[in-house]
């Protein structure tokens, strides 16, 4: 598991704190370098460090840090000046919590920090805490004898200027049950293939669940072939680690909304009997990063204590090329009784996240989001920091949109041309699982539409979004901003504002 830092807020004077560093902001604006309000700095102090953060070259970009010591008038024995990218009197909240995740990042092996970085207002202060809080997490779980010892800890205790009291109390758990969904997420995809599979996810769910008293249900081999989850069944009939089907119920009184979420949860993807290239293979742990946003998000809400109802799927099977395994031309048999001849076993995931809304729509929910790391075809289209987002409903899919970004999640808007869903048809079954080899995230996307239910009595399917997060989920490259190397829990706090705006 990754370490959790404390976090606490303070109105008292950044300056004055018996920490081991400060930490402040600086932007460049009209060709100046100025240090962002509410460093608590004398102004003497602040023209001195200013100019000597000149001197050194410094520009107020992004990921930019300048370390200085014995700075008059600042208790701590460090300051820590981090480039807040962009111009105006107020960053966007974005913007403090890369800032203040770099600097966290760059305080490893230290015991306290303040950070101090121009935050205005509570939504700019639980940015900062929020990226700082993320920007401190570390996985160590499975280094060796030796490594865990000479790994530098994250950083001890953060406390965020700016909120005290009441407002600070509640800041916190605020903040606190966002990124400890955002950490759980991490963990997961973080997690080794050999610990991490349908059973052992599904075990860990059912733990997290049972503390957070949020429902929980699963659905073993047996249970998914009574119940006709073919998709599941058929991808991970070729592993000896049968596949699981996770249910999560989070039911507040007084819930007059439902948000039902779906989770791709492939634990380790071989590419079946189309077998993936081995440099292909070595990051396919992650594969189950949409089922572990979804976890995380569910139990998110339920600490947040949110009026909404959450209902959430995961969707977890293996894809190994056991003696079962699946081959190219079967016909398979989803929940609801359409058959889907297979195409490509590496084309998987769309096929478990079938049957999981399927089920999610006999429930009849408001909305169903379902999240997965689905094709490489959206990290061609949108790289490796977007999020693509589809869906049969525009306000829906744009609202996604917008809230995801704003929390961080960014994202973009992709459609779902008419076109597209000819290319499915099938000789031999109602349709076959890949179409085109263009668009390849929008095909994905249209098979998946074809397994969503109608709202009772009309002709109207229930809204519906996809978010592919195969780009975001991993970062393979070096850290940036608030976001570690490895498991990232993208759409995690996407999720978490959608069920937020439906609350309120």
């Amino acid at each position: 598991m990754g370490a959790r830092t404390p976090l606490t807020f303070s109105t008292d004077d950044p300056a004055g704190a018996e920490v081991e560093a400060l930490v402040i902001g600086a932007v460049k604006r009209d060709g100046a370098l100025v240090l962002l309000d509410g460093h608590g700095l004398p102004d003497d102090t602040a023209s001195a460090l200013a100019g000597s953060l000149a001197t050194l070259g410094a520009e107020g970009g992004a990921d930019e840090l300048t370390r200085m010591t014995g700075v008059d008038g600042v208790a701590a024995p460090l300051v820590l000046v981090v480039g807040v990218s962009g111009s105006g009197p107020a960053p966007r909240t974005e913007q403090l919590r890369r800032a203040a995740g770099v600097a966290a990042r760059a305080l490893a092996g230290r015991g306290s920090a303040v950070f101090a970085l121009g935050q205005q207002g509570r939504e700019q202060a639980m940015a900062v805490a929020e990226g700082a809080v993320l920007g401190a997490y570390s996985y160590v779980d499975q280094h060796g004898i030796g490594k865990a010892d000479s790994a530098k800890a994250p950083l001890g205790s953060v406390t965020v200027a700016g909120l005290s009291g009441e407002e600070g109390t509640a800041a916190v758990a605020e903040v606190s049950a966002l990124v400890s969904g955002v950490a759980y997420a991490r963990d997961l995809v973080n997690t080794p293939p050999n610990l991490l599979y349908p059973e052992s996810f599904a075990d860990d769910v059912v733990a997290r669940a049972q503390e957070a008293g949020v429902e929980v249900e699963v659905w073993e081999p047996e249970r998914l072939v009574e119940e006709g989850c073919g998709g599941i069944i058929g991808v991970g009939q070729g592993s000896a680690r049968g596949p699981r089907l996770v249910m999560l119920r989070y039911a507040p009184a007084g819930a007059s909304r439902h948000l039902a979420l779906v989770g791709k949860g492939i634990t380790f993807d071989s590419g079946g009997l189309c077998l993936k290239p081995g440099a292909s293979m070595v990051t396919m742990k992650m594969d189950m990063g949409g089922a572990a946003a979804c976890a995380a998000a569910t139990l998110a809400v339920a600490e947040l204590g949110l009026p909404v109802q959450v209902t959430a799927y995961l969707c977890l099977a293996e894809n190994m090329t056991g003696d079962l395994a699946q081959r190219p031309g079967d016909v398979v048999t989803m929940r609801g009784g359409r058959t889907v001849e297979i195409i490509n076993t590496d084309a998987e995931g769309r096929l478990v996240m079938a049957d999981g809304l399927a089920l999610a729509s006999e429930q009849q929910p408001d909305a169903i989001v379902d999240v997965a790391t689905l094709t490489g075809a959206c990290i061609i289209a949108l790289g490796e920091r977007t999020i693509g987002v589809m869906g049969n409903d525009d306000a829906l899919r744009d609202s996604l949109v917008d809230l995801g970004t704003q929390a961080g999640d960014t994202a973009w808007a992709l459609p779902l041309p008419e076109e597209i869903r000819p290319t499915l048809d099938s000789p031999v079954a109602d349709l076959k699982h890949t179409g085109e080899r263009s668009a390849g995230a929008m095909v994905a996307a249209t098979f998946l539409k074809e397994f969503v239910g109608h709202q009772d009595g009309e002709e109207t399917q229930i809204p519906w979004a996809h978010l592919d997060i195969a780009g975001p989920a991993f970062n393979e490259k070096a850290a940036w901003g608030y976001y570690p190397k490895g498991g990232t829990g993208a759409g995690v706090r996407s999720l978490v504002a959608l069920a937020r705006s439906y609350a309120d």
